[in-house]
């Protein structure tokens, strides 16, 4: 079958695209914002590309989309499609030099505090390069590295992948922290034991923050009594400062994100050290620009 006719069965480039877009965001109505289109204009794509294929791609029922089988098919399709674009563009691109262009970099929450800090030399060499920021936590960036959504990823505890290549550039330092005036706060050299006698707020599953704690204290042989789930560092200190309960975060959300009301606890065997990890797939082409972002990575450590 040529590639003529394959692509009448699949559907134009640009069907695929508002297809996507539609998954992507669960609404029409916000795909069209993001595509400048016209609702009308969206759904008349959509029902064409339905009919050249003779199958339902989604239903709604309420507000909600559904897609079908078929649906779920051709979004997988169009992604594998859409990368291969991307990835031939990045070979062209590497046969030029690139002054601009763009950089799309995904950090674990905790990374948000402090990247935008370390990145700043680089955006002054190159002012006219956009850089594209998507946080979430680890379990969420370790999605977008499965389906190779950016160029670097940044963990504190990158996931098991032989084709992740890994920059380590700093410590991550992780403390006990309560708020000024807690009884903790008076004592020295205080044991773990003694610290999980007070409520302990923490990261939500799938957190960095929280996978780095659980590990510690599993190898203490010591049980967590986790009084309150907050999938926020911003919420958990606020909510610490409101005397909730302890904490253990990392020291640059109290470095970056501000530290009034709380003080950092004297705690046996703390702080857990980890460490900041810049990643990337090996299997996507580097373009000139990505090539000088990794470059300038690598000098990251002698910068902290």
């Amino acid at each position: 079958m040529t590639a003529q006719r394959i692509h009448r069965q699949i559907g134009t480039v640009r069907q695929l695209e508002i297809l996507l877009t539609v998954f992507d965001e669960g609404s029409i109505t916000r795909a069209c914002k993001l595509l400048h289109l016209t609702q009308p204009s969206a759904s008349m794509q959509l029902a064409k590309l339905s009919e050249t294929l003779g199958l339902d791609l989604y239903y709604q029922v309420g507000k909600k989309l559904h897609f079908t089988e078929a649906g779920l098919i051709l979004v997988d399709t169009a992604r594998e499609i859409f990368k291969c674009y991307q990835y031939a563009d990045m070979k062209l691109s590497g046969l030029k030099e690139l002054a601009g262009g763009s950089l799309n970099l995904a950090v674990v929450t905790t990374a948000k505090y402090f990247i935008p800090h370390l990145i700043g030399e680089f955006s002054q060499q190159y002012p006219d390069v956009n850089i594209q920021f998507n946080v979430g936590n680890r379990e969420q960036i370790i999605r977008r590295t499965a389906a190779d959504e950016d160029d670097f990823y940044v963990f504190s505890h990158p996931p098991e992948n032989p084709d992740l290549e890994l920059v380590e550039f700093m410590q991550n330092r992780l403390q006990a922290i309560a708020p000024v005036g807690h009884p903790l706060t008076k004592k020295h050299n205080i044991t773990l034991k003694e610290l999980m006698q007070y409520p302990l707020l923490m990261r939500e599953p799938g957190s960095g923050t929280r996978y780095a704690i659980e590990r510690f204290f599993a190898d203490q042989k010591i049980s967590l009594d986790i009084r309150m789930t907050i999938e926020s560092n911003e919420a958990i200190r606020h909510s610490v400062m409101a005397g909730l309960g302890i904490t253990i975060l990392s020291e640059h959300t109290l470095s970056f994100g501000g530290h009034a009301g709380l003080e950092v606890l004297d705690v046996e065997k703390l702080p857990i050290i980890t460490h900041w990890y810049l990643a990337r797939r090996k299997s996507r082409p580097l373009s000139p620009l990505a090539q000088r972002f990794l470059e300038y990575s690598q000098t990251l450590e002698n910068k902290t």
